[in-house]
């Protein structure tokens, strides 16, 4: 499925281990003046919860590469909790693609809205700083295999466009 060897000795991993979700609850100080969070600051925690889900996949540090698509359908406003759902769509020698998609959840009945999505690239780093290999990201089921292909088809075109 991948051109990544991975390090060796290294078992594949699935998308569903890198998994991480976060909640918030969003408060005064992260709204703008109109009651709705700061686009800055949902793009923070978007870049945390990938990272989480890029560490998990290499269990080692990672540096963001870059944020190449990120889209809000909706306004979070003052108050309302927001998840955030990330995990690795696939993965190179030493770089990988996470998704995130962020909701907003109604607590009284627990109905989710899609708010954004993003795609962030992180390469894994050694301790010297350097480019690392990463395992081999082994999609299981339809749905990751369809991420798989589209995260494999966003890298080429980005690396198109260079």
């Amino acid at each position: 499925m991948s051109d990544n060897r991975g390090p060796a000795g290294a078992m594949p991993v699935s998308p569903s281990s890198t998994v991480c979700e976060m909640t918030q609850i969003i408060m005064p100080g992260q709204c703008n003046s109109l009651g709705t969070v700061f686009g800055g600051q949902v793009m923070a925690w978007i870049d945390i919860c990938a990272a989480v889900a890029a560490q998990r996949f290499c269990r080692g540090p990672v540096v963001t590469a870059s944020m190449d698509s990120l889209t809000f359908e909706a306004p979070v406003k003052l108050g309302e909790v927001m998840v955030l759902r990330g995990q690795v769509n696939w993965a190179g020698r030493t770089s990988m693609e996470t998704g995130v998609r962020v909701e907003v959840e109604n607590m009284a009945t627990g109905a989710r809205v899609h708010t954004a999505t993003a795609y962030l690239t992180f390469v894994a780093v050694d301790d010297a700083g350097k480019p690392a290999p990463v395992p081999v990201l082994s999609p299981e089921t339809q749905v990751e295999k369809r991420r798989f292909a589209e995260a494999a088809e966003r890298r080429r075109q980005r690396l198109a466009s260079r």
